[in-house]
């Protein structure tokens, strides 16, 4: 019961939905292992460990879970932001630095309305100086990061209804 998932659902490891759950503990084995390839890899690329958790923390706060935007935040205290960083995970935060800010609008876009991205939307990032490589990894964090707090939202509703 260490796992992200199951700690911010606030699942009792004692409950019997805990004892359904671990029948699955494959699952959460894989996702936790994602959760630490996708926000902490050993080659980060031009996407900084403080970079992921502003932008991992941003989705959350997108999606109204306070619980994840402070584990992310948790995250990016350790991994030591600079200003920037800080300012990213900052739903209010427009930055003048157009990597940044295509960052940022990137991963909004697809965070919150993920039917809409498309071509011309990587072109953007692309236009924006960020590697081919960079907005795979991007896409990668988005898409997981939105993945973790939904698993989260319908273990919350189970627990709520047990």
């Amino acid at each position: 019961m260490k796992d992200v998932l199951l700690r911010l659902s606030g699942i009792d490891p004692q409950s019997e939905l805990a004892k359904v759950i671990a029948k699955r503990a494959d699952i959460f084995e894989l996702t936790e292992k994602t959760h630490d390839a996708a926000l902490r890899p050993a080659d980060p690329g031009g996407l900084s460990h403080a970079m992921r958790a502003a932008i991992a923390c941003r989705i959350a706060s997108l999606n109204g879970d306070a619980a994840f935007r402070d584990h992310f935040g948790a995250m990016l205290d350790q991994a030591a932001p600079d200003e920037t960083e800080w300012q990213v995970s900052d739903l209010d935060f427009r930055a003048s630095d157009p990597r940044i800010s295509a960052l940022i609008r990137h991963a909004d876009l697809v965070a919150a309305n993920p039917r809409s991205a498309g071509g011309r939307d990587i072109e953007l990032l692309r236009q924006a100086g960020i590697a081919e490589a960079d907005v795979v990894r991007l896409s990668e964090l988005v898409a997981f990061v939105s993945y973790q707090i939904r698993v989260v939202a319908g273990l919350r509703l189970m627990r709520q209804s047990a």
